[in-house]
């Protein structure tokens, strides 16, 4: 009988193990989905549901291109004299200058003066890298922001990495859908929502390991000269 029993209690301690490492992976589960939905409550936190004027003037303006009427309000910021100049940054190389134009004849003027164009950028974070090098040149302290109200907190982690002592100050655009409807509501803006919360915790975590000395992935300069002074309108990110 005794080589029976520690057969059965071997099985006893086998099935106690496994159970715990499957409680003990389920808790773990638990905290990252709670940590996560805390997250995301505090991302949501950030997004404004309406379009605030800035509350003060900037050197320069700088508008992220992907979201509906970024570049639009950008410009009218532009001739509304809240920032000398304008850098549209991550251009399509096939748009031209009609394509700002014809949707705003009445800032013509200030598109032909005091717009400077990025073509190279490709995400945010180049984004901030062609920001930077156009600010630096230009001897600009301030900036104003402009992109989508989902993508500003993203965008304004890279900016601020990218530029420590600069004055950022946002700009969120508000799409018709966002004010039309509860986010919720959408299951398209709900996962746009959940895939831009990933992007964002992604660049932090990289941020913040860079900022201990452990760069995972170093940023290379954009070349030289590819800031045209050329105006036009920007492509969908």
């Amino acid at each position: 009988m005794e080589p029976e029993t520690d057969h059965s209690r071997r099985k006893l301690r086998l099935t106690v193990a496994v159970w715990r490492t499957l409680a003990g992976a389920v808790a773990t589960l638990g905290v990252g989905f709670f940590v996560a939905a805390v997250g995301f409550v505090g991302f949501l936190s950030q997004l404004r549901g309406a379009e605030i004027q800035p509350e003060r003037k900037a050197d320069g303006i700088v508008v992220l291109t992907g979201g509906s009427s970024r570049v639009s309000d950008a410009v009218e910021l532009l001739a509304g004299g809240y920032g000398r100049r304008l850098l549209i940054s991550g251009v399509h190389p096939t748009n031209e200058a009609s394509d700002i134009t014809r949707s705003l004849p009445e800032a013509r003027s200030f598109i032909n003066c005091c717009v400077d164009l990025d073509y190279s950028a490709i995400n945010t974070r180049s984004n901030a890298a062609q920001t930077r090098r156009w600010a630096s040149e230009r001897g600009f302290k301030s900036l104003i922001v402009v992109t989508s109200n989902y993508h500003m907190p993203r965008a304004i982690v890279e900016l601020s990495h990218a530029m420590p002592s600069m004055d950022l100050i946002p700009y969120a655009v508000v799409g018709e859908k966002w004010r039309d409807e509860p986010w919720w509501t959408s299951a398209p803006t709900v996962r746009l929502l959940l895939s831009e919360y990933a992007k964002y915790v992604a660049a932090e975590m990289r941020l913040r390991l860079a900022d201990l000395g452990l760069d995972l992935a170093p940023e290379f300069d954009p070349p030289t000269g590819s800031v045209s002074r050329r105006p036009t309108t920007a492509q969908a990110n």
